[in-house]
């Protein structure tokens, strides 16, 4: 009888699996890599859009001695400022209230946008009215502004809303620096902020100490200090 070799079994030697291992390691190191990166230039995005706020709210004051929204519309038009409504009570102050934070439908709110616009100091279009004149910021939510008592602070603020808790986390560290050891950070310093469905409108009183938890899904609502 003839005898015949056994075929040797075709397959991955301890190498060649090692090796895939390693390059499927690297792919997925890549795309975490690459995805908080993109996560980074989101929180980036949105504490500057907060800030180019600050400075065009600065600005206008510099520029007419006056907060923007708290003007006439006949002062608006005597500047060649067609097609926007100027404030009703033109005293100095600006007045926006928390609750039109991202309603834009009471008090000057609405006249801040339109003001910052027409002067050039904020791109967009200064005729938009209601919400659809509210800027977008890149995490998919709206920014507004609101004066008087904001989350226990005094002044003008500018505000973002559907922020995750990693993005609060992160807008909260670049403007008031390293969160404290509980990583509680929502209720000190100039950025102040709340959990809840967006766009939920700040409060007067100072938030309950809330930890930035990036298990539990829910939205933020933060506001910086700009005035």
């Amino acid at each position: 009888m003839k005898r015949h070799p056994l075929q040797r079994q075709k397959g991955f030697t301890l190498v060649e699996i090692a090796i895939v291992l390693v390059i499927i390691g690297v792919l997925l190191a890549g795309v975490l890599q690459g995805q908080e990166m993109i996560e980074n230039s989101k929180t980036k995005s949105i504490v500057n859009d907060m800030k180019s706020i600050q400075a065009a709210y600065n600005g206008y004051i510099d520029r007419y001695n006056t907060p923007p929204g708290d003007e006439a519309l006949a002062t608006f038009q005597a500047r060649g400022w067609p097609n926007t409504v100027g404030s009703a009570a033109s005293n100095g102050i600006l007045t926006a209230p928390i609750g039109a934070t991202f309603t834009n439908a009471a008090g000057e709110n609405q006249v801040f946008w339109q003001a910052l616009r027409a002067s050039g100091l904020l791109s967009g279009d200064p005729t938009a009215v209601g919400t659809a004149a509210l800027p977008r910021h890149r995490a998919n939510g709206a920014l507004g502004i609101a004066t008087g008592q904001v989350y226990g602070l005094t002044g003008a603020f500018v505000c973002a809303s559907n922020l995750s808790s990693k993005q609060a986390a992160a807008v909260d560290t670049l403007i008031d620096g390293p969160l404290p050891a509980n990583n509680i950070g929502n209720n000190i310093g100039n950025l102040r902020g709340a959990t809840g469905n967006a766009p939920l409108a700040p409060t007067a009183l100072v938030p309950g100490g809330a930890t930035y938890d990036e298990t539990i899904a829910t939205t933020w609502t933060v506001c910086m200090k700009i005035g």
